[in-house]
């Protein structure tokens, strides 16, 4: 029988445990001390009410928690004595059916991994999408994993043991995330497509124009057809454009979507995310014959981030009338001008300015986005309110002191430009983390000409800092850039400083921001709001009209921008269902009274 949540609400709490029995491996205290936080709103809040007992549980009731699973592959599976539970997701990880290789090599990655540890490797072996990793996944992932810092693991045994449980919850609930299994499968179905140079080494890079991007471009239009949209069309810049209108012909609209480019060596679900989850709220409309009071545009922006050519944001940059003619001009690493590669895509110059949208035609734009980052993760919430995405300023700098001999010259009498840049990244990163939600980061650093023998003369760096608001950045900028000439003045060095990128931040509309928390609130999911510390396309929109975004989590530390980017069919599914409703919270609203 399924369970459901009105039954948890009413049984008593020795019944609320036995009910929820082998949820946790052998750890029925989670339930039992879950049953005070009734009365429960939703599976998802009965996810959340399990974690945070986890989470105020005191440490040896952890490391027990953690220690109550049974190897993968190990001694029980042998035996025959793991719960059923363990036996059904070993058996879909096809870990019962090990070749003797295989065996052997999991057996080494046990012992290795207790020896340093001294708790066992926890990974939920059915997968993000829950139907099962392969062996191959989960050696990698144990290896990867046997390097971590100790106490980075022990937390992330804690955040697999949490996505076991909400397998183990949705199988005894009977709840199928199907919306998010199929987010899910388009964003792995697109991914086939990758730029050439690079399919070959498994990995998934889409820049602009290539063959690669424009046939990501056609996969898009032809599932947008399919889901239901009444108009589809690729654009003057390549964005894929869907509409759904409305009931009434006219009636304002609302813009969403996200770009579907991906850095070199990516990940699958970076901006694509904020394609299909829209997408499947229209094919659920069109499936139930259903029109809003405003119309729906989803935009699958062409190129967000300036791989290819120096034209970051140029797909939703066109919407505003931010297209630089000058970019035409630019080449890629071949000697392609955008201009050529335009012409090989039969995409038509003098179409260009006809993309600006008139602002007052729509309602707002809204925008949903994996986090990119690992606060959610860490926190075990799926979805996140974004207040503002922050605000940057880039440097490119170089520090210039006196090369000399670093085995004759007194430490008191160096001019190490080297030494002063270490000095600098040490009080960025300080002064930074005073604010709480700023950050600086030294991502390039470069001794030219260095020598292990000789005090460096010259060094160069970048620097990158960014805060939820401008007075919040440019405070943190002050502070960084009086420190640098103070820290020269008292070296006796001299630098240089190139502002190469400012960007303003853009804070979530009010009232755009309160319509996605009304919505992850009536799903039963705590509400977390957080700045945005990546760029997005809402940055653009910003400018000309109304936006706010949506944070899904993503596993694997939140890692981006990286091939183990991921998140899961049930967050997928939960953001869905958030986007539905803040379209029927929205239909509401439109509705003429």
């Amino acid at each position: 029988m399924q369970l459901t949540i009105e039954q948890l609400n009413t049984v008593t709490p020795d019944e609320f445990t036995a009910l929820l029995d082998g949820t946790y491996e052998h750890s029925p205290w989670i339930a039992k001390r879950a049953a005070a936080t009734r009365p429960l709103r939703s599976l998802a809040h009965l996810k959340h009410a399990l974690v945070q007992v986890v989470v105020g549980a005191s440490a040896d009731e952890q490391l027990g928690l953690i220690r109550a699973h049974p190897e993968l592959a190990g001694k029980a599976m042998v035996s025959k004595t793991l719960t059923a539970e363990s036996t059904n997701e070993q058996g879909k990880a096809g870990l019962t059916d090990c070749t003797p290789e295989e065996f052997a090599k999991i057996q080494q990655l046990n012992a290795d991994y207790n020896a340093k540890f001294g708790f066992p490797f926890i990974l939920a072996v059915r997968g993000p999408r829950g139907t099962g990793l392969s062996k191959r996944e989960i050696i990698d992932t144990f290896e990867r994993r046997l390097h971590n810092h100790p106490g980075f693991e022990l937390g992330e045994a804690l955040r697999n043991i949490h996505r076991i449980a909400e397998i183990r919850l949705d199988d005894k609930f009977g709840a199928l995330p199907a919306l998010g299994n199929e987010v899910w499968d388009w964003q792995e179905q697109l991914s086939v497509h990758t730029d050439l140079g690079y399919a070959e080494k498994g990995q998934l890079t889409v820049t602009y124009l290539t063959e690669a991007h424009r046939a990501c471009a056609q996969q898009i239009a032809d599932g947008m057809r399919e889901a239901g949209f009444d108009t589809v069309n690729i654009d003057a810049v390549g964005n894929v454009v869907g509409r759904y209108e409305g009931a009434t012909p006219g009636a304002k609209t609302l813009l969403t979507g996200s770009h579907y480019d991906t850095v070199r060596n990516g990940g699958k679900y970076d901006g694509r995310l904020g394609i299909f989850v829209p997408m499947a709220c229209v094919r659920e409309l069109k499936r139930q014959n259903r029109r809003l009071p405003f119309a729906f545009e989803v935009v699958g922006f062409a190129e967000e981030e300036g791989q290819r050519y120096k034209a970051t944001f140029l797909g939703s940059g066109a919407l505003i009338g931010h297209f630089d003619p000058k970019w035409l001009d630019q080449k890629d690493a071949d000697g392609i001008t955008m201009r050529e590669a335009r012409q090989i895509a039969g995409l038509k110059e003098e179409d260009i300015a006809k993309l600006q949208r008139d602002p007052a035609k729509y309602l707002g734009f809204v925008e949903v986005h994996i986090e990119q980052g690992p606060v959610l993760n860490e926190l075990d919430i799926p979805l996140g309110i974004v207040t503002s995405i922050n605000g940057g300023v880039r440097y490119v700098g170089e520090v210039i002191g006196m090369a000399s001999h670093a085995g004759t010259t007194p430490m008191d009498r160096r001019r190490d430009a080297a030494a002063a840049v270490a000095e600098l990244i040490l009080f960025a990163e300080q002064r930074a983390a005073k604010d709480g939600d700023s950050v600086a980061t030294v991502g390039m650093l470069e001794v030219p000409s260095g020598s292990i023998n000789v005090v460096p003369g010259r060094c160069k760096f970048s620097l990158d800092m960014r805060a939820p608001n401008n007075p919040q950045r440019d405070a943190l900028t002050a502070d960084v850039l009086a420190e640098l000439k103070a820290i020269c003045e008292r070296r006796g060095v001299r630098y240089t400083l190139e502002e190469s990128m400012r960007a303003s931040a853009a804070p979530s509309a009010p009232e755009w921001q309160q319509r996605w928390e009304k919505a992850v609130d009536t799903l039963g999911v705590p509400l977390f709001r957080m700045p945005s510390g990546a760029g997005h396309d809402a940055m653009k929109l910003h400018e000309v009209m109304p936006q706010a975004m949506l944070f899904v989590r993503g596993i694997n530390s939140g890692i981006s921008h990286n091939p183990l980017e991921s998140s899961t069919n049930d967050d997928m599914q939960l953001a869905v269902e958030a986007f539905q409703l803040l379209l029927n919270n929205l239909a509401t609203e439109q509705a003429p009274s």
